[in-house]
């Protein structure tokens, strides 16, 4: 090596370390003005969060004194958070906030550290208004509208995760911090005396009402890898969750309740993968919409996750859902445009029958409790409708239950019923009689001492299907649904006779989704089992169902409307007697005070009896000119007053709209019924008669 190139060595060497020297030196130079004029950044910075959440969202923040302490930290002292014209929503003595460093000089603000102190939010709901209406009101600024309209589906719950994710500082201390709800019948508060988060680790210890119950939250939470575990569990068996009862009527229970975010996958900004799970030990929920008893789960897990795309969302392929032995694997999909289209699905595959029973919630179905059975069976279910064009749903449902045999009925002992038993008739919840289903009871009829047109017509009108079906009739099921739908409410029943009787038999009158699935668990266990024959369901039906204000059976239906025994009942009879199966209260008044029936019943008349003819089922019967709507007539002692300048009914207003409003169903399904026996053409002919 030559000095030449020495020189050059160390001329290179010397141009280095002048180029870092003055690099460090533009930066600790920019760092002395920085921290020489950041009070004054941070007094615009605290300026612009004020006029911000005045401007979008009407509240004042108010703080006495601010002011850095330390490199990235904030502190303040004594903030209020009020709205305009409510109350104020937080009260905190002392909080500091710090950012980490070097994603806040890229411009992204992530919390390190954030410390309170003697916090406290109330929220406080006055009548009509509330002090954090602001949660729920639109902004003013156009942009940021138009920019949410833009953005996929997948952005939006992207952009929520980030945000969450940023709002969660790696450490965090409290104390004292507390957060209640008040309105007009009662105050709740849960506080947490103190607390923290260790580099993402907590177990926090959270109280209601003081000490009036106790539950622990661990586990972690990275929002570098947007990761989160938390374990919740209580100390007291009988506690319930805060402000979910007194705000939507939710009661819930639970000793333990798992939840994991394992893994969030972005694939440019049409796709967002997540992936995680719950599990939960005796959880017990409560809504009158859902069951009029608390649903018990004593133990349940979930894994999977799912997958949003530019307009939809579905679970993950795979995601599975356990209850005991018991695990199956659905399919959920939801699309916000073009349409909103809901999809779900179920096929289990083969699986032991007794498994879905033990895992059903305990104490739910009383009357499948202690309920044996043996063998495998497989279940599929499709289903996908447009929310708001209903009418076009698809629905298919299929079991393979040939292997399934009861060994010991629970609760609900279906073979009881071939022999005498006792109906407990209610009205409501209150008792009106028992009557007895054998012939030691003076008004059982037995069914072939009942009129055959009386069947025909009830079997036509009810269940047209009954002696061919499994005890579930799927496209009225369908047409149920659509109606549900349509009115956001169980507006409508698709009760096959069977579906009737258990309804009876053995289960309460709430209008709940539990109920429901009892009545389909048992009628599905009576049809399957074929332990009772059709004729002796037929019969007892026709012996127990209402027919007017205490009025149950056909004998005592026959003889309180028309003097008369079942096995004498004519076509026209038979036919008024149909139709008040779904209206037995109203049934009087369908006539007017000369006793014969009101016009509105002309339309059941024309549309039964043009059945049982396209049926051939009114040969041998003496057919008179409208199917004998003219020759019914109401015994003299029930028939309502003349009336006097004032229109016939014995209804209300309310009574009578609801009245319309069953006959325009019972419309659908009378031109679904003659669609499916003989086609679309006899629809029209019979409209036209």
């Amino acid at each position: 090596m030559n000095v030449k190139d020495i020189n050059f060595g160390f001329v290179r060497k010397k141009w280095f370390i002048i180029t870092v020297a003055s690099i460090v030196g533009v930066l600790l130079i920019g760092f002395i003005y920085a921290m020489s004029v950041r009070g004054e950044m941070l007094n615009k910075a605290v300026a612009k969060v004020q006029k911000k959440l005045k401007d979008d969202y009407q509240l004042n923040f108010l703080v006495d004194r601010f002011s850095f302490a330390g490199l990235t930290t904030v502190e303040f002292q004594k903030v209020k958070i009020v709205p305009d014209s409510a109350e104020q929503l937080a009260a905190i003595d002392q909080f500091k906030v710090s950012v980490k460093l070097f994603p806040l000089l890229s411009g992204n603000v992530q919390l390190d550290q954030l410390d309170l102190k003697n916090a406290n939010i109330t929220l406080v709901k006055e009548d009509s208004t509330a002090n954090y209406d602001f949660l729920f009101r639109k902004k003013k600024d156009q942009d940021s509208t138009q920019n949410t309209l833009t953005r996929t589906l997948a952005e939006t719950v992207d952009n929520l995760l980030k945000r969450a994710f940023q709002a969660v500082p790696n450490n965090l201390n409290m104390e004292n911090v507390s957060l209640s709800f008040q309105d007009s019948s009662a105050t709740q508060a849960v506080r947490i005396p103190e607390g923290s988060i260790d580099d993402g680790d907590y177990d926090i210890d959270v109280f209601l009402n003081e000490q009036e119950a106790k539950w622990n939250f661990k586990g972690n939470i990275n929002s570098k890898r947007q990761t989160a575990s938390v374990t919740v569990s209580s100390e007291n068996k009988d506690a319930e969750v805060p402000f979910l009862g007194r705000r939507y009527g939710l009661h819930v229970r639970f000793d333990e309740i798992t939840f994991h975010l394992d893994d969030v996958v972005r694939k440019g900004k049409e796709n967002l993968q997540v992936q995680g799970g719950w599990s939960t030990k005796n959880l017990q929920v409560k809504h009158h919409r859902l069951s009029e008893e608390p649903i018990v789960l004593p133990e349940g897990a979930a894994d999977g996750g799912f997958v949003v795309s530019e307009n939809t969302i579905e679970l993950l392929q795979g995601t599975k859902v356990q209850v005991k032995d018991f695990t199956f694997q659905p399919k959920v999909k939801f699309s916000r445009k073009p349409k909103k289209i809901l999809e779900l699905a179920v096929h289990t595959g083969k699986f032991k029958a007794q498994h879905f029973f033990d895992a059903l919630p305990t104490g739910l179905f009383e009357n499948l409790d202690g309920i044996q059975v043996d063998g495998d069976i497989q279940y599929d279910m499709d289903f996908k409708v447009d929310i708001d064009d209903p009418d076009g749903l698809q629905f298919a449902s299929k079991i393979d239950d040939s292997a399934l045999k009861v060994v010991k009925w629970g609760k609900a002992n279906i073979a009881e019923l071939n022999g005498p038993f006792v109906y407990e008739a209610y009205e409501d919840s209150v008792k009106m009689r028992d009557i007895g289903l054998s012939t030691a009871n003076p008004n059982f009829t037995p069914l072939d001492q009942i009129a055959p047109i009386l069947k025909k017509v009830v079997l036509n009108t009810e269940d047209p299907f009954f002696y061919k079906h499994n005890g579930f009739e799927l496209d009225a099921f369908q047409l149920s649904i659509v109606t549900n739908i349509k009115e956001k409410k169980f507006k409508r029943g698709a009760s096959t006779i069977s579906m009737q009787l258990i309804k009876n038999l053995y289960l309460n009158r709430n209008k709940t989704m539990m109920r429901k699935f009892e009545e389909i668990l048992l009628v599905w266990l009576m049809e399957q089992s074929k332990e009772v024959s059709k004729d002796r369901l037929f019969e007892i039906y026709l012996n127990i169902i209402e027919w007017g204000k205490n009025v149950y059976g056909i004998k005592e239906a026959a003889n309180y409307y028309f003097g008369t025994t079942p096995d004498k009942l004519t076509i026209g009879e038979s036919l008024y007697l149909s139709s008040i199966i779904p209206r037995p209260k109203t049934g009087l008044s369908s006539f007017d005070y000369t006793g014969g029936l009101k016009p509105w019943v002309m339309k059941h008349f024309n549309t039964y009896g043009y059945i049982l003819n396209k049926l051939n089922q009114l040969e041998g019967e003496q057919v008179p000119a409208n199917y004998g709507f003219y020759q019914v007539q109401l015994q003299p002692k029930l028939r309502p007053p003349r009336p006097r300048g004032v229109p016939d009914t014995m209804m209300s207003h309310d009574n009578i709209k609801d009245m319309v409003d069953d006959i325009d169903n019972e419309e659908k399904i009378r031109r679904s019924l003659i669609e499916k026996l003989f086609g679309k053409e006899a629809t029209q002919e019979q409209e036209n008669q």
